[in-house]
């Protein structure tokens, strides 16, 4: 950080901005110490003098020097400005976290009100607000803070949505921990240089607009004299003496352009963006998800050792014509031990899935189900300490971008000790001995060492198993991974697995295993569920993916891998046509249009999932089982024709 700091510094603009501010600050501290007396010294026999060698700027209506007045009301101005630009900054970001600690409808409530102060032009709000509160200085403070606080809520709200966003902070969800601690130990420190960054701009701006009040005579009221006091002072007698509004009004320009610079220099060095003071027109919110119909009550009672239930899952969100079903009538179970694989193309509603699993979905989404059980427990009861302790303990999620997994601002081991902190009631220090040994059950050597790090300091194979040992911070009886090795080349791939494997066998863990690779599933699961466009349509041991599939789609899955035994001089096999969009779902089985063995029936009705030959495989098919003729038989047909 302070070597990114120090290539600010050392460009010219940074360089340049960095000296001013550094001299407009001096000048504020010191002006009042060095030159207080003189500024007020009183002489009524030189009034109004024009500029001389004694008076550079010469003399105000009561013979008082002005540009000693001018250095001088450097600390007030500043001061004010300051004030008013902490108010905004802090009343903005109260706003701009309200969504992600109040939840969806509060939250809305909140986005927009801020939407509509944000419409309205800053000095019409400054306007309205000096008016309410009075003239003087603390009026024009307050009346600055609040007019500038939309459009930095604003910011705060773009910035706290992408760090919302990241996996480290559903991790920090799924451990149980509360939305203020959240947003304090993981949301807040990552959006804290976008922030400073624009709150220097901001003062600026802050600086400008109560000099604009105060010159209206709705700011600093006499005997006290700020920059917009003298400006109006100056103002009246500027035919006669254009220095006694000038040496004030350059002062302004100084000081305004430091904090500008400094800030824009500082924004271009780092990467940042700068949003502070853009009027973005107000954003379209989406409509709100109607109540979808609750399922009955599944009377079956689950057994001792299932793990997870799931009946009837769906999940909706809102479209641009409605609500958009994307999971639809998702129904399994898992049990102790055993490792589901779930797979299918991009957009089939694998991660959705598991992220209803986890109670990860956005605010904006609704999941509702006949029955998600975690232990016996209802995930979709109301929010509690109990549920919040059960998902951090008996819950692990694996997510698919390791390098999003953690905060980057936390050393790895607090972040493993925050779960053992926060739920098991452990000191630091026995936490974080809990958290060592968590590293070196993953495998990741020298984990003393280790935990004093940074995830940037981890390679990518490292954070993943890492991420493993914060699921294991606490006694999981389930583990979520989705698509863990996707960025893990295949010697890592190899080794994440072998680590699920050992952490099953060990503890008599149940595994839930996303992915898009068949052949994975294959080795590491008892179990695999098959969905397209939403819905499961194949649910079969894993030992028969490759011989056993009844599905069209499924065999589609296997055979588009390629083996040892492939042909290489013909084409690979792929699956014609593209998924089909949840939002524009045809009547009938989805997977008609790409289905070599879809016919009128399978256009026109929507195959349940049923059970098939033997115990534990289920199909949803009307043509279950049938051979597929192949590629060429239809091409010579089609010729013959």
């Amino acid at each position: 950080m302070q070597g990114r700091w120090s290539r600010v510094v050392r460009t010219p603009l940074g360089l340049t901005a960095t000296a001013l501010v550094v001299l407009v600050i001096a000048l504020a501290c010191l002006g009042p110490v060095l030159w207080g007396t003189g500024a007020d010294a009183v002489n009524t026999d030189d009034i109004l003098a024009l500029p001389s060698g004694e008076h550079w700027a010469g003399t105000d209506n009561l013979g008082r020097d002005i540009l000693l007045r001018s250095l001088v009301a450097a600390r007030p101005s500043i001061l004010l400005a300051l004030a008013a630009i902490v108010i905004s900054v802090v009343i903005g970001m109260l706003l701009g976290a309200a969504p992600f600690v109040l939840g969806r409808r509060t939250g809305r409530l909140v986005s927009a009100a801020v939407n509509i102060a944000v419409a309205f032009p800053g000095i019409l709000l400054a306007l309205f607000f000096a008016v309410v509160f009075g003239a003087g200085a603390t009026g024009a403070v307050l009346a600055i803070g609040l007019s500038g606080a939309p459009a930095f809520a604003r910011l705060t709200q773009t910035l706290v949505a992408g760090i919302a966003a990241r996996d480290y902070v559903a991790a920090a969800r799924i451990a149980g921990v509360g939305r203020f601690r959240v947003l304090f130990r993981h949301v807040l420190p990552n959006i804290a240089e976008p922030l400073v960054v624009n709150a220097t701009i901001g003062a600026g701006g802050a600086l400008l607009s109560f000099t604009g009040l105060s010159f209206l005579g709705l700011g600093v009221q006499s005997p006290s004299y700020d920059w917009g006091r003298l400006l109006y002072d100056g103002i009246g007698a500027i035919y006669v003496n254009a220095a006694a509004a000038l040496a004030p009004g350059a002062a302004v320009l100084l000081a305004g352009l430091a904090f500008n610079l400094f800030g824009e220099s500082v924004a271009k060095g780092l990467g940042i963006p700068v949003g502070f003071g853009l009027r973005a027109p107000a954003t379209t919110r989406a409509a709100a998800v109607p109540e979808p119909a609750v399922h009955g009550e599944d009377a079956r009672e689950p057994s001792d050792d299932v793990v997870l239930d799931v009946r009837d899952l769906e999940v909706t969100f809102p479209g641009p014509t409605g609500p958009v079903l994307l999971v639809r009538g998702v129904s399994f179970e898992v049990r102790r031990g055993e490792a589901v694989g779930v797979v299918g193309e991009s957009g089939s509603g694998k991660s959705l899935t598991a992220l209803a699993i986890t109670r990860l979905v956005a605010d904006h989404g609704r999941v509702d189900a006949a029955r998600l059980d975690l232990l016996g427990h209802d995930l979709l009861a109301p929010d509690t300490a109990v549920r919040r302790r059960l998902l951090g303990t008996s819950l692990a999620m694996v997510f698919q971008d390791p390098m999003t997994s953690f905060n980057p601002t936390r050393r790895i081991g607090a972040q493993l000790a925050e779960v053992a902190t926060h739920h098991q009631g452990k000191t630091r220090r026995e936490a974080m001995a809990r958290a060592v040994d968590r590293l070196a059950a993953v495998r990741i050597p020298d984990a003393e060492a280790r935990a004093r790090q940074y995830p940037h300091e981890f390679s990518g194979g490292m954070r993943q198993r890492a991420m493993i040992g914060m699921g294991l911070m606490g006694k999981p009886a389930l583990i979520v991974a989705d698509e863990p090795t996707t960025a893990l080349d295949v010697t890592v791939q190899q080794q994440v697995l072998d680590l699920l494997a050992v952490i099953r066998e060990a503890d008599d863990v149940a595994l839930v295993l996303i992915s898009h690779d068949v052949t994975v599933v294959g080795e590491v699961c008892d179990r695999v569920l098959v969905m397209y466009a939403g819905r499961v349509v194949e649910d079969l041991p894993a030992a028969g993916l490759a011989t056993a599939a009844r599905h069209p789609y499924t065999r589609a899955l296997v055979e588009a891998v390629p083996d040892m035994a492939t042909d290489l001089t013909r084409p690979l096999a792929t699956i014609p046509g593209r998924p089909v969009s949840p939002a524009d779902a045809p009547p009938g089985c989805a997977y008609a249009d790409r289905c070599p063995l879809a016919d009128a029936r399978c256009r026109a009705e929507d195959p349940p999932l049923v059970a098939a030959e033997g115990s534990g495989h289920r199909v949803a098919c009307w043509h279950a089982g049938e051979p597929v003729r192949p590629t060429e038989d239809l091409v010579e047909t089609v010729e013959s024709l």
